[in-house]
């Protein structure tokens, strides 16, 4: 499967995620995705990219209604989702308004340096890597740091080096809905060390410990754990990670979006 080849890809933006302490407090919004940066809400610069992103066919907007709907309702490809009561369930949400679809574009609302160009070019090297059910992005530290080094990101230190997650993902859609338990699970155990440790495996984890895990195991692991393919996506765009989840991030991106404007 060499690039998109002119595919239309349908796309689900999650809207309905609750600002951070510290974040809500800072902006005094309690809807992420509501929070102004310059003169418009954050999910306006998300919404944007994805209206000129010539895959798109259409765009599933999931969050509260009534902020969205006056705003977006009558845009051309949007459809509104009610948010669900997790993550998971808000994209499951996305996904049954949307109907049919070979692959779906997943994105929170959190990420507003991204634009079309950048969506393009994640897509296009997923599917030069051959097809898969998941694609996941990570973005090499120097990369990001080199581009935006005031950017304070959480780093995952492999055999390659280190990296970030972004905050897009592509997959098939059938994929989603059987595994929503085991995804909310996983999400559950982040916090949980010791209980994470025995549901991945002692063994992945001593060796990432010693620096000696491989993107490709680490793929593979993610693999198995939910009977799909997935493959990791080295990814040269750290927009695709610039997600706003505190004071700090959020003045960096008005920094770069003024200096854009």
């Amino acid at each position: 499967m060499k690039g998109a080849m002119g595919m239309k890809i349908n796309a689900v933006i999650l809207a309905g995620g609750r600002a951070g302490d510290k974040l809500g407090g800072y902006t005094g919004e309690n809807n992420e995705a509501l929070i102004n940066i310059g003169s418009f809400p954050m999910i306006d610069y998300i919404v944007k990219a994805f209206a000129n992103f010539d895959y798109a066919e259409k765009i599933a907007l999931v969050g509260p209604k009534g902020e969205l709907e006056a705003r977006y309702g009558n845009q051309k490809r949007i459809i509104l989702a009610p948010p669900g009561e997790t993550a998971a369930g808000s994209v499951v949400n996305g996904l049954k308004v949307l109907g049919d679809s070979r692959y779906v574009l997943i994105a929170s609302s959190d990420i507003p340096l991204i634009d079309a160009m950048i969506l393009k070019k994640f897509v296009d090297s997923c599917f030069e890597m051959g097809e898969a059910d998941l694609y996941y992005p990570i973005i090499e530290r120097s990369i990001n740091e080199g581009k935006y080094p005031g950017a304070e990101r959480t780093y995952v230190h492999l055999k390659e080096g280190e990296f970030t997650g972004g905050n897009i993902v592509l997959l098939k859609p059938e994929i989603v809905e059987p595994r929503v338990g085991l995804a909310e699970q996983l999400i559950d155990l982040r916090k949980k060390p010791l209980s994470l440790c025995r549901f991945i495996g002692m063994g992945f984890v001593l060796k990432y410990l010693c620096g000696r895990l491989t993107v490709e195991e680490a793929a593979e692991r993610f693999s198995r754990l939910l009977d799909i393919k997935a493959l990791a996506v080295n990814c040269m765009y750290p927009e695709i990670g610039m997600d706003v989840d505190k004071p700090s991030d959020l003045e960096l991106v008005e920094q770069v979006l003024a200096s854009t404007s």
